[in-house]
């Protein structure tokens, strides 16, 4: 539609996608705008809302100088190179482990809370990687509203191992885990009426009804 609407106008903006998508689905992006005479940069984000510090915009391809400049109105930019598809590969990556993470975590503490083992794994966990358990505790209770569309970012992350030769499926995995969660009762929230008394604990034990 972009591309059309420059074609018919004559205007080149500089088209930025910053969705987490596999480097292939960025690369045909580009070609389309290119094709209507645009120039377009590849955008990675990384971090959290930027209410908060931390996000990182990690950025290539030909306009990826254009987007540069709003390094001085604040913007954590980062350059990647001139390809298309490298500022979708580190974020598919990065999301590889974050977000694959969570997913597993979501279905092993869900297998756990089923098996009746619950509370001896979980102190296990805290005896042996506090650290992961500590990450998970903060970050999984505010999943499930997000979990419709991790879907997507799982699929496109399994595509784009696949294209490099590696098994799509443990991505695969971490997709059909998040479609689960998205069509629960917490997954139907949105993240500004979840509720903000929300554990760990209590999100898994609310899938592990589900489930049930």
């Amino acid at each position: 539609k972009v591309a059309a609407a420059m074609t018919a106008t004559g205007a080149k903006p500089l088209y930025v996608d910053c969705n987490a998508i596999a480097p292939k689905t960025a690369r045909a992006v580009a070609d389309t705008i290119v094709a209507a005479g645009g120039q377009v940069a590849d955008v990675g984000i990384i971090g959290p809302p930027p209410r908060k510090p931390g996000t990182k915009f990690y950025v290539s391809g030909p306009g990826a100088e254009r987007f540069r400049e709003l390094a001085q109105y604040g913007l954590d930019v980062r350059f990647l190179g001139d390809e298309i598809g490298q500022a979708s590969a580190i974020k598919m990556c990065y999301g590889a482990l974050t977000k694959g993470l969570q997913a597993l975590a979501t279905e092993l503490l869900v297998a756990a809370e089923l098996a009746g083992v619950a509370e001896a794994l979980r102190a296990e966990q805290q005896d042996s990687m506090a650290e992961v358990l500590g990450w998970l505790e903060g970050n999984m209770p505010i999943m499930p509203p997000k979990a419709y569309r991790w879907v997507g970012e799982m699929e496109e992350i399994a595509s784009f191992f696949a294209d490099l030769g590696m098994t799509p499926d443990i991505l695969q995995g971490a997709a059909d885990m998040y479609r689960f969660v998205k069509d629960t009762p917490l997954g139907k929230e949105s993240p500004e009426s979840r509720d903000p008394n929300q554990t760990m604990e209590s999100v898994i034990a609310a899938l592990a009804r589900e489930v049930r």
